[in-house]
């Protein structure tokens, strides 16, 4: 996968191991490649969009502006402890879920978290090549023909659509093959570069419109005492859930930090501070297409297609698609490609393991799951229901059974006395937990009635996988377990 050396013991069996997924013996990275980690997160058509829609809930501006720093402050407190576990290993997701799903159980949780990735990873490629596409027709307006699907189109994308999705598609596999520090070094001048470029179009909307004519309560205040406390408690939620694939699998990254306080450090910067600043960036941007053109603009692919200035437009254009490929490989080609790799690490290499995730997505045809939100409604989001639960058993059995010790070794063995066989390879008691925690946000994404708890689903999974799990481990279990093991031994 790159230069990192891994630990292989000959006592690790094949068939759970890899050069990929075996622990780090160095672990280099610092504060800045975390905090470069969500820059890249955030900076994206889907974090730009989610950003303006907090200001356009009826709120005035410092009441969202405390919902989304109440929200990214409990984002930040979760990845902490998510991330504690791989950076103590130098394991990756898949590899610790070993630990609370067992050897052979992890593969469900791995595999869930990955065909989510999937979806997004294809529905990302496809808004980037949107803003590919600008660039292609400002350079080209004779080829605006062949961009219209009802006329040059397969599968209900264009000919040019098709040209635009596919030199992303493959630009991003370049990045990725080149391994994972070439995509440290890519999102370690991403996130600041888009951050230069935002900045520079922002200065020059304020120009354009003049900042007396900016309004930042997009939508206008439309709550007053305490009617704003539940939309405010809405917002909260709808920052966490936006992060909730990210913190799941943030042990994908976090492995590689030098030290739990570099993970700290790097997550302070790169959620709170970096969000912050991203969503004023965002909401001033947004504010200023109403007197510039006479609407609000919150689609940034559409805001900069309407602006009157070729190179502005190509600035604009290529900052999109840089913001875009650095979410869709530190979010959604990474986590596959260790998600997959798990499966059959002795077949699947990392980098096979992520082929495996680009290439389903062509086949998924984002462009037609994206443009139809019922579609995306009964799979991305009845899969979606899972991080939570996953979430909440996984931090359960760290902290409370396990009490923050996982034995490394054991997490690559099929031995039967190993401590995460349990039975069979399988921890029954995991998914007895997961299960009935999963239920209800799947409900409430199938039933109508509950269509008002839908921002509250993570929350909700989370909670109830906590406390199942809890209910159905004791403490003491995994160290007996341990004590029973020196005996043997």
């Amino acid at each position: 996968m790159n230069n990192t050396e891994a630990i292989i013991k000959s006592s690790y069996d094949a068939k759970l191991t890899n050069q990929d997924l075996a622990p780090l013996k160095k672990q280099t990275w610092g504060a800045y490649n975390i905090f470069a980690f969500w820059m890249s997160d955030v900076h994206s058509v889907g974090g730009y969009v989610m950003a303006g829609s907090l200001f356009a809930l009826g709120l005035n501006s410092w009441q969202v502006l405390l919902s989304l720093l109440i929200g990214i402050a409990i984002v930040q407190f979760f990845t902490n402890l998510i991330a504690k576990s791989s950076q103590q290993t130098g394991t990756p997701y898949p590899v610790i879920c070993r630990a609370t799903f067992g050897v052979l159980g992890a593969n469900i949780p791995a595999v869930i978290r990955g065909l989510i990735a999937v979806a997004w990873y294809g529905i990302q490629t496809y808004l980037a090549s949107s803003a590919f596409l600008l660039v292609i027709l400002k350079f080209f307006p004779d080829w605006s023909v062949y961009a219209d699907v009802s006329t040059y189109g397969f599968l209900g994308l264009s000919y040019l659509g098709w040209v635009s999705f596919m030199l992303l598609w493959l630009l991003q596999a370049i990045v990725f093959w080149s391994g994972m520090d070439s995509i440290r070094k890519f999102i370690d001048w991403a996130g600041p570069a888009v951050y230069v470029v935002m900045f520079a179009m922002a200065v020059w909307l304020i120009w354009k419109a003049g900042w007396q004519n900016i309004d930042l309560n997009l939508s206008g205040v439309q709550y007053d005492g305490f009617a704003v406390v539940p939309v405010m408690i809405g917002a909260i939620a709808l920052v966490v859930s936006y992060f909730s694939g990210p913190m799941l699998n943030f042990g994908d990254f976090s492995r590689y930090g030098k030290s739990f306080n570099t993970i700290k450090m790097g997550n302070f910067l790169g959620l709170p501070i970096n969000f912050l600043g991203f969503s004023l960036l965002t909401v001033v941007c947004i504010a200023a297409t109403l007197p510039v053109y006479g609407k609000l603009i919150t689609d940034p692919v559409e805001m900069v297609g309407k602006l009157d200035n070729t190179f502005v437009v190509i600035l604009g254009s290529l900052t999109l698609m840089i913001a875009t490929i650095g979410i869709n490989i530190v979010a959604n080609f990474v986590s596959p490609a260790f998600d997959f790799s798990n499966v059959s690490p002795s077949k699947i290499s990392w980098r096979m393991g992520g082929m495996i995730a680009a290439v389903g997505s062509i086949f998924i045809t984002p462009w037609n799951l994206f443009n139809n939100p019922q579609v995306i409604h009964y799979t991305i989001d009845i899969l979606g229901a899972f991080i939570g639960p996953l979430f909440g058993v996984l931090i359960a059995d760290f902290y409370l059974v396990k009490k923050q010790k996982i034995e490394v070794d054991d997490l690559y063995t099929l031995d039967t006395k190993g401590l995460y066989w349990y039975k069979n390879g399988y921890n029954h008691s995991a998914f007895y937990a997961l299960i009935p925690a999963s239920l209800i946000p799947i409900l409430c994404v199938l039933l109508p009635q509950l269509s008002g708890l839908a921002n509250f689903t993570w929350f909700i999974g989370m909670g109830f996988g906590f406390v199942i799990y809890r209910f159905l481990n004791q403490p003491l279990a995994h160290a007996k377990s341990a004590m029973t093991k020196a005996k043997v031994q």
